[in-house]
């Protein structure tokens, strides 16, 4: 059965519950990794996933709390004899960036080092990322301080879909990026700059007619994340919860 993996719910700022966002679709043949917050290869291990099982990593955006566990995690990999080659997706902007912090490491030299294939996403709407017998998944650019995008997963046997809204202030991509969607994780780290509040991805929701939000990326540790749900029911008629880690949804 193919599900996503919810490995960290929280905004920039983790605490002892809460890893910074990331996630992990797991069907019968891949395991695609979404973004890498600070310990991926401990989030991997205690949900099942073993860094051999890794197939994909595909990066939304260039902030630390998305891609600081890159480092780590490739060098994990290498140094536990990985000899299949990883699939990395993401904007120029991002991958461009991945690759100066990995130069700064030096890994085009370490010894007896695994294939790395880059894939190049185009920044348009519905830009097809992969596919495979079980799921197409596509990025549609959304709206935050830096190049980022959303994605939306489609299940092939049974039509579902998860759409992820990443971190982005209200936008009408993301609308059409859910549209239909039996899920929608949307960001809550409130109204500011680049983001979104839990009313407004209520909003979002209501139009994308939605039947379910997950609000995720959220504040944790000494701020209040409890009023987030009934931010959220002002705007959206539909099932509303806390994405948590660990948290496993089912296609």
């Amino acid at each position: 059965m193919t599900k996503l993996i919810i490995l960290g719910s929280s905004n920039a700022i983790p605490d002892e519950k809460h890893e910074n966002t990331h996630m992990v679709i797991v069907s019968n043949k891949r395991a695609i990794l979404i973004d890498c917050g600070n310990s991926p290869t401990l989030r991997l291990r205690q949900v099942g996933v073993a860094l051999e099982e890794l197939t994909d990593i595909i990066l939304t955006h260039f902030h630390p709390d998305h891609v600081s566990g890159f480092p780590t995690l490739i060098m994990n990999m290498w140094l536990l004899g990985r000899k299949a080659p990883l699939d990395i997706y993401g904007l120029q902007h991002t991958l461009d960036r991945v690759n100066r912090m990995m130069d700064a490491f030096d890994w085009n030299n370490w010894p007896k080092f695994f294939p790395v294939h880059f894939h190049y996403l185009q920044e348009g709407e519905m830009t097809p990322v992969l596919a495979t017998d079980e799921i197409k998944i596509y990025s549609t650019p959304v709206s935050h301080l830096i190049p980022n995008i959303g994605l939306r997963i489609e299940h092939l046997s049974n039509q579902a879909v998860v759409a992820y809204s990443c971190d982005t202030a209200p936008c009408p991509s993301v609308v059409n990026l859910a549209t239909g969607a039996n899920i929608l994780i949307h960001e809550a780290a409130g109204e500011i700059l680049g983001h979104t509040s839990a009313s407004q991805a209520g909003e979002i929701a209501a139009q994308a007619g939605v039947k379910r939000l997950y609000l995720i990326h959220y504040p944790t540790g000494d701020f209040d994340s409890q009023s987030l749900i009934p931010q959220a029911q002002t705007t959206f008629s539909g099932e509303v919860a806390l994405a948590k880690d660990f948290m496993e949804i089912p296609f």
